[in-house]
């Protein structure tokens, strides 16, 4: 069973892109993009990229 986690490796800021892009098997770089434009666009990414931030689990043993 797949479960979202931040990213400890991928990550520019908190992870949330790292990880959505794992979670997905899917490029990071894509994830970014969407968020940006997404936050562009309207800010609604912005919001859920923070709560995404706040509320999702680590990986035990990734750094912070």
């Amino acid at each position: 069973m797949k479960k979202f986690y931040l990213s400890g490796t991928d990550k520019k800021i908190g992870g949330v892109c790292g990880g959505l892009a794992e979670y997905f098997n899917i490029d990071s770089t894509m994830v970014r993009l969407l968020f940006i434009l997404g936050g562009l666009l309207g800010g609604f990414a912005i919001i859920v990229y923070v709560a995404l931030w706040i509320i999702s689990p680590r990986r035990s043993g990734d750094k912070i």
